[in-house]
């Protein structure tokens, strides 16, 4: 056979390895919620970017995939969704499944991260809970921060008298109090935010879950980098992070880096004000 024509056979064969690696997505741009530690939050050394469990969770799968990925700060919660919407950015890294977002984003399944929420009491509360309809009939606080299931907010709303706070932080504060009776908050933010503000010996989270929301990745219908190939390999990462041991370990770490941050500016002097 003519070795030209060898060549050119071999040329061809190679072209659509070549298109496709080419159409491969090198960089994408992510953001979310601003203020959920220990999962992700502001970096307070370079406010422009987002920290936390997820954050370091999808730098190692998309290192893996031979993608860069940057974690940008795009405003509170309802800005970051709207500018992944709109396509401005690629991906949310915790975004709770809702139905009517099913039009603008693609869901990576399974979620990156499950994130259980506990039952959380003082320590010497009477309160004997099993299930979620043990909670009937006792005053409860909840942030405003917190994103459950669809079906767990209806019943909640239905069943459960619930004072929504601006954050965690005063939720529990109302708990120590004795205002209410139990806080509704997940497992690792609960545990983040008792061990930073020296509640842990005060509070206990109840084993059974009442609710287990995941935090998905969601690619924008939007994003130039929306492909199968993409959506292909996270969904392989997603299934295969569980098994790999290196959840829980991300999710420690970032407990102790969030609380070493919070003590660091409690130590920071108060200015005093100008006459």
């Amino acid at each position: 056979m003519d070795l030209r024509l060898v060549w050119g056979l071999l040329g061809l064969a190679v072209l659509p390895a070549l298109s496709s690696a080419a159409g491969k997505c090198e960089r994408l741009v992510v953001t979310g919620s601003p203020d959920a530690p220990p999962y992700l939050w502001q970096n307070p050394q370079n406010p422009k970017y987002l920290i936390g469990a997820s954050a370091d969770l999808l730098q190692q799968v998309a290192g893996e995939m031979g993608i860069k990925v940057e974690l940008l700060y795009a405003g509170k919660r309802s800005q970051a969704l709207d500018e992944v919407r709109s396509g401005r950015m690629d991906m949310l890294a915790d975004a709770p499944l809702t139905t009517s977002e099913l039009e603008t984003l693609d869901y990576i399944h399974p979620p990156l991260l499950e994130n259980d929420y506990l039952v959380w009491t003082r320590k010497d509360s009477a309160l004997v809970y099993n299930q979620a309809q043990d909670l009937h009939g006792h005053p409860g606080a909840l942030s405003e921060r917190s994103r459950m299931t669809q079906a767990f907010g209806t019943f909640a709303e239905q069943q459960l008298t619930l004072v929504r706070t601006p954050n965690l932080t005063q939720a529990f504060q109302k708990l120590l109090l004795g205002e209410v009776e139990f806080v509704l908050a997940g497992r690792y933010s609960g545990m983040a935010a008792a061990q930073a503000l020296s509640m842990a010996n005060d509070l206990i989270p109840r084993p059974q879950p009442v609710d287990k929301p995941g935090l998905f990745l969601a690619v924008s219908h939007n994003s130039a980098c929306n492909d199968p190939w993409l959506r292909g390999q996270l969904a392989k990462k997603m299934t295969e992070l569980p098994a790999s041991g290196l959840t829980e370990a991300v999710l420690q770490r970032n407990i102790e880096r969030w609380k070493a941050q919070q003590q660091q500016l409690q130590q920071l002097p108060v200015s005093t004000p100008k006459q």
